[in-house]
């Protein structure tokens, strides 16, 4: 990934992505995203992307190995998202949903994700403290909560699945308030192209749509002219 393919790809919304890819793929059917509603923290700011640092958490019961066993493997969770490749993105499954109720996000947590130079977090678990997040850091869950349960880490850098979609550790990631996919390593040669034809081609249907008298006529004339340049 170039660092303007980077920074276009944090200019432009998730659906754009998505539709981008089907651009670039020459076909529908891109199914690699997430289901259902997600909540952002940030839902103003630019889009979170990077190459997924995975791992697996829970909350609602008490860890059952022994604490040295749960703090080493905290350290080692810390490290090895410390230690990723840039841009990264923290993408969590909490194993207790639907019923979770540990919010591993909140300020302090998410203050350490950043500092080590993370674009945001992915998780299908709870957040919390929003009034307090740092900034340039979103965070896109599965809900809000008030407490952090019995959190602990279970597993680190395994293929975790966040809202039905499957993500496995450096996985290209795009995520904002609309949710996240996964973007297919093929495609990035063509995808700066594939959403700069996207952005054209939409404006086509959408200048004379937001002009006084639109009507019919002026409708089928810019949907013709929309299809055309998209085949």
């Amino acid at each position: 990934m170039t660092p303007d393919l980077l920074k276009l790809l944090r200019s432009v919304d998730t659906p754009t992505v998505c539709n981008a890819i089907e651009t670039a793929q020459g076909k529908r059917g891109f199914d690699a995203f997430t289901r259902g509603t997600m909540l952002c923290s940030a839902p103003d700011a630019p889009a979170i992307v990077g190459y997924a640092r995975t791992a697996k958490i829970a909350a609602v019961a008490p860890p059952t190995e022994p604490p040295e066993v749960i703090r080493e493997r905290r350290m080692a969770y810390y490290r090895y998202m410390a230690e990723g490749a840039h841009p990264s993105v923290a993408v969590v499954q909490d194993l207790d949903v639907p019923q979770a109720i540990g919010a591993y996000w909140g300020e302090i947590n998410t203050s350490i994700h950043k500092g080590f130079g993370m674009s945001g977090a992915l998780t299908d678990g709870v957040m919390r403290d929003l009034g307090d997040l740092p900034d340039g850091f979103p965070v896109v869950a599965g809900s809000i909560g008030p407490s952090h349960g019995f959190v602990h880490v279970r597993e680190i850098g395994t293929e975790v699945t966040v809202h039905g979609l499957r993500i496995a550790s450096g996985d290209l990631i795009h995520a904002d308030r609309h949710g996240a996919l996964v973007i297919p390593d093929d495609i990035l040669p063509r995808l700066a192209d594939a959403i700069e034809t996207l952005l054209r081609t939409e404006k086509i249907v959408l200048e004379p749509a937001n002009r006084p008298g639109f009507d019919f006529a002026a409708f089928e004339a810019a949907w013709t002219a929309f299809e055309k340049a998209r085949t």
